[in-house]
């Protein structure tokens, strides 16, 4: 019987190298999404993410969904709050400076809320995949 054989150091040889700081990768990531792809060098991924994630943004809004924001007593609002504000530097740019807040009487208001949300939590996401890359553990 044929003892198996270990692909461990073999994996190990594989890996990418580490193409740069993961904290600045992180970082850029959250704020602008995309950014910090194209600070590693990604800059393919870089342009398709920041379009996935401002096309969700765009559309969450023209289908006036809700930005949540902390409300007092609810968890479940800090959580959403969270996940929304994971889509970085726009989120505070809907909610301070245009003053955006959906129209819960809209007809898409459910579903713009969706996209608003997922925007946010694709983005953190697209911020783990930084990190990795900038760290070398996949391409």
């Amino acid at each position: 019987m044929a003892e198996p054989t270990s692909d461990a150091p073999a994996a190990a040889a594989e890996r990418p190298a580490p193409v740069g700081n993961p904290w600045v990768a992180a970082l850029l990531a959250w704020l602008v999404p995309g950014a910090g792809h194209f600070y590693l060098g990604k800059r393919g991924r870089a342009a398709a993410f920041v379009v996935l994630v401002a096309v969700s943004i765009a559309l969450g809004c023209a289908l006036s969904g809700n930005l949540y924001r902390p409300v007092a007593n609810q968890p479940l609002a800090y959580l959403a709050t969270a996940g929304c504000m994971g889509m970085g530097s726009p989120y505070f740019v809907l909610r301070f400076l245009v003053g955006y807040t959906g129209d819960v009487t809209s007809p898409g208001y459910e579903y713009g809320t969706a996209f608003i949300l997922t925007a946010g939590l694709m983005n953190l996401l697209l911020v783990l995949d930084a990190w990795d890359i900038a760290l070398g553990k996949k391409a």
